[in-house]
């Protein structure tokens, strides 16, 4: 960890969790992470920001209440009240306005940590200046590796996913070594501040997924490279704030407006057919999520 001068030390790491309706496991996740990194947290070397986006259930009194339950009255994090929801990339870029460390870490509310592992994808960035974003190994309950990153969603690698190819791992993998990627899961994404503010942090337009996919496409832009690192150990739950219809239809409209963005106008057109044939297809089929996806995809 680096020092001022005067030998205090300085902030190094904001750690950024974004909470919503989700009060057992945001709380559950601030435990392991205090658990693991208390030194860090108490010579305030490392910080933990919540974003709370208005959460209608008893998230923010759990939270609130953990400052005396756990830390006998003393503040161990900052907390962040919205007064609606704002979704996952606003609220990401609220934590990191009021983030004093050096690196961002955006974390799932629904994600364990076990071990000092943070600690590890900093001292790789810092060995390793041509690398802007770093992605942590997720893990599911049961001990196996999750799907964490991976390939762009250029038209092949979109048509692949649109036919079920992500779950044969043919654009999403697993972070099982040190290696460059396009893009990683925005549940466990270490940022240079710097670099962070530069891009103007993520693209507020995505409410929720694909944002991090896009911040990723950003970074590459500007000559930096993507990289996964499998030396920790954080547990994924999965148990996240939204539902299978809210998840199709927001990544449907993050395609679109990915292609529309960052790619050239006929890829843009192509995609947005390829979507809406996806839709048609099992709209016809009876599947209510997709016949809204359709409709919105012909718009």
């Amino acid at each position: 960890m680096e020092q001022l001068n005067n030998g205090t030390m300085n902030t190094i790491l904001s750690i950024i969790i974004l909470s919503y309706n989700t009060a057992d496991i945001t709380t559950a996740c601030i435990k392991s992470i205090f658990a693991n990194y208390k030194k860090e947290i108490d010579d305030k070397t490392l910080e933990v920001i919540i974003v709370d986006n208005a959460s209608t259930d008893n998230s923010l009194s759990a939270i609130l209440n953990l400052q005396f339950t756990i830390f006998n009255g003393r503040k161990r994090f900052k907390i962040i009240q919205n007064k609606k929801n704002v979704g996952f990339a606003k609220g990401c870029n609220l934590g990191a306005k009021n983030a004093q460390g050096k690196y961002l870490l955006f974390l799932n509310s629904d994600t364990q940590a076990s071990d000092k592992g943070f600690l590890q994808m900093i001292e790789f960035l810092e060995k390793n200046k041509n690398i802007g974003v770093l992605g942590g190994k997720l893990l599911n309950p049961d001990g196996t590796s999750q799907a964490s990153g991976g390939n762009f969603y250029n038209l092949w690698n979109l048509f692949i996913m649109l036919l079920g190819g992500e779950r044969l791992g043919l654009v999403r993998k697993e972070a099982i070594k040190k290696e460059s990627v396009d893009w990683v899961s925005g549940a466990c994404m270490m940022i240079r501040k710097e670099l962070f503010e530069k891009l103007n942090g993520f693209d507020e337009y995505f409410f929720m997924y694909i944002e991090d996919m896009e911040l990723c496409f950003r970074v590459k832009k500007l000559g930096f490279e993507i990289y996964f690192y499998p030396d920790i150990r954080l547990f994924h739950k999965m148990l996240g704030s939204s539902n299978r219809k809210f998840a199709i239809m927001n990544i449907y409209k993050g395609i679109l407006y990915f292609y529309r963005k960052q790619m050239p106008f006929w890829q843009y057109q192509a995609a947005k057919l390829m979507l809406a044939c996806k839709a048609g297809v099992l709209a016809s089929l009876g599947n209510k999520t997709y016949e809204k996806s359709f409709s919105y995809c012909r718009e």
